[in-house]
């Protein structure tokens, strides 16, 4: 499972720090072909798609899943090598991290989505007249909604963005307000089996936030970044009462591998089975599966209560 690995410690050196760019769109008439153009404001300005685009390109996991979600599934031609869902999604050799734009071009897009801006990949395209949204990874769960919104005002599917949204945000509140609020219990999020995890202030830490739980990775050192590394010997001493595990796809972790990590069976997780197995990419990405990664954070609470 190397490429996951891979894209774990992609994402706790910062490859997702940037904030999404608000959506909006303005219509337009192409004088030439008589199609209908949009223009979405995303992170990289106000792109103009000429027309509903056929030919899309799609070099982010999350907003892959987005477009199947949203009904643009059959316009996507080509999808980067870690967009791993659906299964029916047009999976290639093409990278995100190392964009190549003669390979991109060569899909002939008429759309490519991206989420940060590799290797000047937005530029080169640019260049040959290819339109171009890059909507970094989301701060917050309205720049998550924003950027589905974007998405289908860009591909012709904003009635099916908005339902999205719409059901998205009614299932996470649903959630919440079943779960019994979390108030006074401590939690702790692996990324990775080196201890790497993620404070409040992300984009997972909010999504924890909404339960009220208190994050124990706050007070490492090194926490201002958001992606601290912590010690064996820091969690021992704060004795967490639930465990997250979002690296049991690249890492193979497990509550029994947890157990029998030094120090780790006298926690309170553990001797309470605490210890919650995510699925890695549900747990790192910001779009439709998000209701999934809150239900699981909203079942162990009420276990945990």
């Amino acid at each position: 499972m190397k490429p996951v690995r891979s894209l774990c410690t992609a994402l706790v050196i910062g490859m997702v720090t940037l904030a999404a760019g608000c959506g909006g769109d303005d219509d337009k008439s192409d004088a030439t072909s008589g199609a209908q153009a949009v223009t979405v404001e995303a992170a990289n300005g106000k792109v103009t798609i000429p027309a509903k685009p056929k030919r899309i390109v799609s070099l982010s996991p999350t907003h892959t899943e987005t477009l199947f979600a949203i009904g643009a599934g059959p316009q996507v031609v080509a999808v980067d090598d870690y967009s791993n869902h659906p299964a029916n999604a047009p999976r290639t050799k093409l990278s995100g991290f190392k964009p190549n734009a003669e390979a991109i071009i060569g899909y002939r897009p008429d759309l490519v989505v991206v989420s940060d801006d590799m290797n000047g990949i937005v530029k080169a395209l640019e260049k040959v007249k290819i339109p171009v949204l890059r909507e970094p990874a989301a701060q917050t769960l309205d720049e998550a909604y924003d950027e589905i919104t974007d998405l289908g005002q860009a591909t012709g599917h904003e009635a099916e963005a908005k339902k999205l949204t719409a059901d998205m945000k009614a299932s996470i509140e649903k959630t919440v307000a079943a779960a019994s609020q979390g108030k006074g219990l401590d939690y702790y999020h692996e990324l990775t089996d080196q201890l790497h995890s993620v404070t409040s202030k992300t984009f997972v830490g909010q999504v924890y936030g909404l339960f009220g739980l208190r994050n124990v990775a706050d007070g490492a050192e090194k926490a201002a970044g958001g992606y601290p590394q912590l010690s064996r010997e820091f969690l021992v001493r704060q004795d967490p009462d639930l465990i997250f595990l979002a690296d049991t796809k690249c890492c193979g972790q497990s509550a029994a591998t947890v157990a029998k990590r030094p120090g780790f069976d006298g926690l309170t997780a553990v001797k309470k089975n605490g210890v919650v197995a995510l699925d890695d990419d549900v747990a790192s990405r910001w779009g439709p599966r998000l209701p999934e990664f809150v239900k699981a954070i909203g079942d162990a609470v009420q276990k945990a209560k």
